[in-house]
C-alpha cells in the first residue's frame, strides 16, 4: 500500500454523479517559480550543448590558414640557380621544379623532337604563352610541375647528358616507378607508361630574378 495521504479536502462529490472525486488545488507560487526555473536551466544546459558541438562543426568549414596559404601564389628567387642545375619549390602542395638550362641544353631541346609523343605541345599541359619550342617565358628558365603523369610518382632528376641513362640521353627526368622519360622541357618520351606531358603551372615574372607560381594575371598571351 502506498505510503501517500490524501487530505480531506481534496476529496468531494460529483454533483452529478454522485460521486467521491480527488481535486488538487494549484501549485504555490514558491513551487511554480521552482518549476519554472529548472524548465529555464534546462534549456540553458541544452543550448549550451547545441553551441558546443555546432562550433566546431561550423570551424571544420572554414579555410584554415594553411589551407589558404597552400594554394596562394609562391614567389621564388631564381638568381642563385647555377646553370644546369634546378631547385624545387612547392605550390598546393605540389613540386615545381625551376631548372637553369644552359644554351647547350635549350638547343638540344629540338635534336630529338621525333622521340616525343607531343614535342609541338598539342595537348593543354601548359599556359599559351608557353605552347613553345621550351615550354616556358625564357628560354633557359623552365617551369615544370615535379608530377609523373601516369599515376602521379616523381620522377628523378638526370639533368646531364650521358651517365646511367645511355649515351643518347642529353637530359631530363626518369620516373623509377614505371620507367617515363622526359626531356629538359618536360616532354615525355615515346614508349612511356606516361600518356602526356609534365604540366606547366601559371606563372610570370614579376622582376629579372623574382618568379611568382600560380599567378599570371600580368602575362601577355
Amino acid at each position: 500500500m502506498s505510503d501517500n495521504k490524501i487530505d480531506k479536502d481534496q476529496v468531494s462529490k460529483d454533483p452529478v454523479s454522485n460521486e467521491q472525486v480527488l481535486s488538487f488545488s494549484s501549485p504555490s507560487k514558491v513551487n511554480q517559480e521552482k518549476r519554472n526555473f529548472l524548465i529555464a536551466a534546462t534549456a540553458g544546459v541544452g543550448a549550451l550543448g547545441a553551441a558546443a558541438v555546432a562550433v566546431p562543426f561550423v570551424g571544420s568549414m572554414l579555410p584554415s590558414e594553411r589551407a589558404k596559404a597552400a594554394g596562394a601564389p609562391v614567389e621564388v628567387d631564381v638568381s642563385k640557380i647555377q646553370p644546369g642545375s634546378m631547385i624545387t619549390a612547392e605550390w598546393r602542395g605540389k613540386p615545381v621544379w625551376i631548372i637553369n638550362r644552359t644554351d647547350e641544353m635549350t638547343a638540344d631541346l629540338a635534336k630529338h623532337n621525333d622521340q616525343l609523343s607531343d614535342p609541338n605541345s598539342e595537348v593543354p599541359q601548359q599556359p599559351a604563352y608557353c605552347k613553345n619550342a621550351s615550354r616556358s617565358i625564357k628560354p633557359n628558365l623552365a617551369v615544370v610541375v615535379g608530377i609523373c603523369t601516369h599515376l602521379g610518382c616523381s620522377p628523378t632528376e638526370k639533368l646531364q647528358a650521358g651517365g646511367d641513362m645511355g649515351e643518347n640521353w642529353t637530359g631530363g627526368f626518369f620516373c623509377p616507378c614505371h620507367g617515363s622519360r622526359f626531356d629538359l622541357a618536360g616532354r615525355v618520351f615515346k614508349g612511356s607508361p606516361a600518356p602526356i606531358n609534365l604540366v606547366i603551372p601559371p606563372y610570370q615574372y614579376l622582376t629579372e630574378t623574382t618568379l611568382l607560381i600560380g599567378d599570371d594575371t600580368k602575362v601577355e598571351g
